[in-house]
């Protein structure tokens, strides 16, 4: 590797490494404080929450990627500048286009293994951390699973505890619903089978079920039956995906198809993983695209805000269509690629006429 080269990923890297860690020592901050406030009835020590909050904050430091490669980018060229080293680079004839590529392709490739390790990492400290919260919070005595055999329920109500199994989700029912009703001791109680349950309230409503006790079968054409579940609450319980790694979204998916259940969120939960390099890359060249134009018109504070509230701007617009793609406004894929194409066509105009700078 030439010379140049090295020395421009190295500068590039440590304005990565401060960046991320202002970054993370922000976040980690901020962690504390809410995990202080959630965990205050809980006998935890104040290590113990730091350490909560250090499991909870990686998944919230690859959220915030985009911003922290733009403004590293700009710290890259401030330095550069100040140093007035990009002029030495001109007289020796290094054009702009050249760092640029030099850094965005660089950029891609610490793009991928954030994507191939940090995420999976920060996926598992997040469910570690989901795991001990959920111990904590007054959902800790309710369980929800999809998995290749279908949907499983652990519901603890009125002193039972009730295992529910359905093979798939349509609408608001449940189908092929089985209840194993237990009580304290976890002694079975009765076994209800139905071929449909409506569960649009925690007020459910058996559709023609057949209720075994005591080796005797009555069969009803409709019961009532009380849960802590509704069919708005089991939705929210796999929201998280960020405490997924990618193979598990992936198994993920193919089990919520087996159910007939919803991919949506998965799969645009995966998208946005996998163009995530792409993304990152673009963010590299839109930041060094704005330091080019104005290198020596304003002070170092100036850029660095300037390039935040454009984070900003490109964080909502992603956002939105974020929103259209998971609302079937929009095809998902559509919704995940046209902000980066947007954006990608806003960088090859302004590199067209880089070197002109």
């Amino acid at each position: 590797m030439k010379t140049y080269k090295k020395f421009l990923i190295n500068i590039f890297t440590f304005s990565l490494l401060k960046v991320f860690l202002v970054f993370f020592g922000i976040v980690l901050l901020t962690n504390i404080l809410e995990q202080s406030e959630f965990f205050k009835d809980a006998d935890f020590t104040f290590i113990y929450i730091v350490f909560l909050s250090f499991l909870n904050s990686p998944s919230i430091i690859f959220e915030i990627l985009p911003f922290i490669f733009l403004i590293s980018t700009q710290v890259f060229f401030i330095e550069l500048i100040n140093k007035n080293e990009l002029q030495i680079f001109k007289y020796q004839g290094l054009n702009n286009n050249k760092i640029v590529k030099i850094i965005s392709m660089y950029s891609f490739v610490l793009a991928l293994i954030f994507v191939v390790f940090f995420y999976n990492l920060s996926s598992i400290l997040k469910n570690s951390y989901l795991t001990i919260k959920n111990k904590h919070s007054k959902d800790g005595k309710y369980l929800a699973v999809i998995n290749k055999n279908g949907l499983w329920i652990r519901d603890k109500i009125n002193g039972q505890t009730n295992i529910i199994n359905a093979n798939k989700i349509q609408n608001e029912f449940l189908l092929n619903v089985s209840i194993s009703q237990f009580n304290s001791q976890f002694k079975i109680i009765n076994i209800i089978q139905a071929e449909k349950a409506d569960i649009s309230s925690t007020d459910w409503k058996i559709i023609n079920p057949k209720i075994l006790k005591d080796n005797i079968t009555i069969s009803k054409n409709l019961i009532n039956f009380q849960s802590n579940f509704d069919l708005k609450k089991i939705n929210s319980l796999f929201s998280n995906l960020s405490s997924l790694s990618l193979v598990e979204l992936i198994n993920l998916r193919n089990n919520y198809t087996l159910l007939n259940y919803s991919v949506i969120d998965v799969t645009s939960h995966l998208y946005k993983i996998i163009s995530y390099p792409v993304y990152l890359t673009l963010m590299t060249i839109f930041s060094a695209v704005i330091m080019f134009n104005i290198k020596y018109q304003k002070n170092s504070i100036f850029k660095v805000s300037l390039g935040i509230f454009l984070s900003v701007i490109i964080y909502y617009v992603n956002y939105f269509f974020y929103i259209l793609g998971t609302s079937e406004k929009l095809p998902l894929l559509l919704s995940i690629t046209l902000p980066l194409i947007i954006l990608l066509i806003i960088n090859i105009t302004s590199i067209i006429k880089l070197n002109e700078k």
